[in-house]
C-alpha cells in the first residue's frame, strides 16, 4: 500500500494562511469571533476562548481571513502542532496571529483527510525539526513552505479519514452526552440547594411544580409520581448566608468531607521518567503523566491546592476522578462524608466561590484549613441521600462514556499513524473496527 503514495511539496497541495496580528485595542464585547489558541481543541467548538471584533474593521482590513466550514487550524506556537477543524459555528471567523488556517489545493488531497494527515507522526515530526525557540516552540508559513506530504490515492484518503472520523464521532458524541449529563446535575442541584425551588414551591402553595421535585413511586396502575412534600419544609428562615430553608444548618465544609491529601506522594519528572505506566498521575488541573502505580482506587474529588487554584469565574478548579490513580501535593483529594456524596461535594463546588479562601498573590494557593471554613449548607440525610439517588445513575453513565472514549481514543491514535503511513491495510483496519461494532 504505501507504494502506491506519493511525496508532494506541502504548498502544491495546500493553501494555507497564518491569521493577522491584531491588537487588543482591536478587541469588542460582540462581533465577528476571533479565534483563539485555547479553541484548537480535540472536542467542541474553536470557538472556546474567543474574542470578537468590529464587523466594519473586518471588512475593511480582514474579510480575506475568514474562515469556511471544513478548514483546518494549525498553532504555530506554544502547543505546536495543536489542530482543529472549522464548523458551522465559526464560518466567517478571523484566525488569530499565531494559527494557520488549511485548506486542500486539488483532487489530489481530500479535504477530510488533511487533518489527519496534520496528525500523523511525520508532518509532526517535520514541524518539530523545522520549529525554532529554546522555550517557545514556533513555525510559520516559511517552514511549511520548506515541508513535504505524502499521500495515498484519494480512494485511500476517504477510506482513512471515514475510518478515523468514525472513532472521532463516537468520542464527541460520549463528549455531548457526559455534558448533558452532568449539566442535568448541576441544574438539579442549583434548583434544591441554591434556589431552593422546592421550598419556593410549598410557600406559594404549589407543592407539585416542576419535576425536578417530584419522584416516582409503585402504586395501583403502576407508577405515579408525587411531591416531595415530606423532604422539604414549606417556610424560609434568616442565618448567615441570607435566607435557607426551615430546619437546614449552616455548617463547614470540613464537616462533610473526608480529606486524603496524606495519602499523596509527588514525584518529580525524573522520578515519572522511571515509572512510566498506564495509571495517571494527577497535579492542580488535570493529568500531568502516567506511572505505573497508584495511590487511590475510587471516586474522588480533586481539588486545586496551589497554582492552578481557581477559575475566572472565581470557583474551585476541581476534577472528578475515578478508577486508580496518583496525585501529587497540589490537589486536595477529597470524597463526600456520608450522607453527602462525593457527587454533590463535586456540584457544591460548581456554585460556591473559593476566591475569598485563597491567599499568595504570585503563587496562589488554597490551604487545606481555609478550604475547610468554607460554608457548606447541610440539608439533613434523607434530602442528601435522595438527591444522590437521583443523580447517581447520571454519574455512572457520566464515567462509562467517559472511560469508553479513553479506549476509542487510544484506539485511534493507535490506527492514525499505521494509516497515515500505509503501514496497515484501510481494508484490514475496517474489518478490526467492525469486528468491534464500531
Amino acid at each position: 500500500m504505501a507504494g502506491e503514495w506519493i511525496e508532494v511539496p506541502f504548498p502544491e497541495v495546500i493553501d494555507f494562511q497564518e491569521g493577522p496580528g491584531i491588537l487588543a485595542k482591536d478587541f469588542r464585547d460582540e462581533g465577528v469571533p476571533l479565534v483563539r489558541l485555547s479553541g484548537l481543541e480535540r472536542s467542541g467548538s474553536v470557538l472556546s476562548g474567543c474574542n470578537y471584533l468590529d464587523p466594519e474593521m473586518v471588512a475593511r482590513k480582514w474579510a480575506h481571513f475568514a474562515l469556511a466550514t471544513g478548514d483546518v487550524l494549525l498553532s504555530t506556537s506554544a502547543s505546536l502542532g495543536r489542530i482543529a477543524v472549522v464548523g458551522e459555528d465559526a464560518v466567517g471567523a478571523i484566525p488569530y496571529t499565531g494559527i494557520i488556517r488549511m485548506r486542500p489545493r486539488d483532487g489530489r488531497l481530500i479535504a477530510p483527510f488533511l487533518r489527519y494527515l496534520l496528525e500523523g507522526p511525520d508532518f509532526q515530526q517535520q514541524a518539530e525539526m523545522v520549529g525554532v525557540g529554546s522555550v517557545i516552540r514556533h513555525f510559520g508559513p516559511m517552514h511549511l513552505r520548506q515541508m513535504s506530504v505524502k499521500l495515498p490515492p484519494p480512494d485511500d484518503q476517504r477510506a482513512i479519514a471515514h475510518i478515523l472520523g468514525t472513532l472521532d464521532d463516537k468520542i464527541e458524541l460520549n463528549r455531548r452526552m457526559s455534558e448533558t449529563l452532568e449539566a442535568m446535575a448541576r441544574a438539579l442541584f442549583k434548583a434544591w440547594f441554591v434556589d431552593f425551588e422546592p421550598v419556593r414551591a410549598k410557600c406559594r402553595g404549589d407543592p407539585g411544580g416542576r419535576p425536578c421535585w417530584r419522584r416516582r413511586l409503585p402504586g395501583k396502575g403502576g407508577f405515579h409520581t408525587r411531591p416531595y412534600d415530606d423532604l422539604f419544609p414549606d417556610r424560609l428562615v434568616d442565618s448567615e448566608l441570607g435566607q435557607i430553608p426551615e430546619g437546614w444548618r449552616v455548617g463547614r465544609l470540613g464537616e462533610y468531607t473526608e480529606n486524603f491529601d496524606s495519602k499523596r506522594v509527588p514525584l518529580s519528572s525524573r522520578e515519572r521518567e522511571k515509572l512510566r505506566g498506564i495509571y495517571p498521575y494527577y497535579g492542580a488541573a488535570g493529568v500531568v503523566d502516567y506511572v505505573n502505580d497508584y495511590l487511590f482506587d475510587g471516586i474522588y474529588v480533586l481539588v486545586g491546592e496551589d497554582g492552578s487554584v481557581v477559575t475566572e469565574s472565581g470557583h474551585a478548579m476541581t476534577q472528578y476522578v475515578w478508577g486508580k490513580f496518583w496525585v501529587n501535593n497540589h490537589a486536595h483529594v477529597l470524597q463526600g462524608r456520608h450522607p453527602v456524596s462525593t457527587e454533590q461535594l463535586y456540584l457544591y463546588f460548581a456554585f460556591e466561590s473559593v476566591a475569598p479562601y485563597v491567599t499568595g498573590a504570585v503563587q496562589p494557593k488554597l490551604s487545606q484549613g481555609r478550604m475547610n471554613t468554607m460554608p457548606f449548607l447541610f440539608a439533613g440525610d434523607k434530602v442528601c441521600l435522595e438527591f444522590q439517588r437521583l443523580i447517581e445513575p447520571w454519574f455512572t453513565t457520566y464515567r462509562k462514556r467517559s472511560e469508553e472514549s479513553r479506549t476509542l481514543a487510544a484506539l485511534r491514535d493507535a490506527l492514525l499513524p499505521k494509516l497515515i503511513r500505509g503501514e496497515i491495510r484501510v481494508k484490514d483496519a475496517e474489518r478490526f473496527l467492525k469486528e468491534r461494532g464500531l
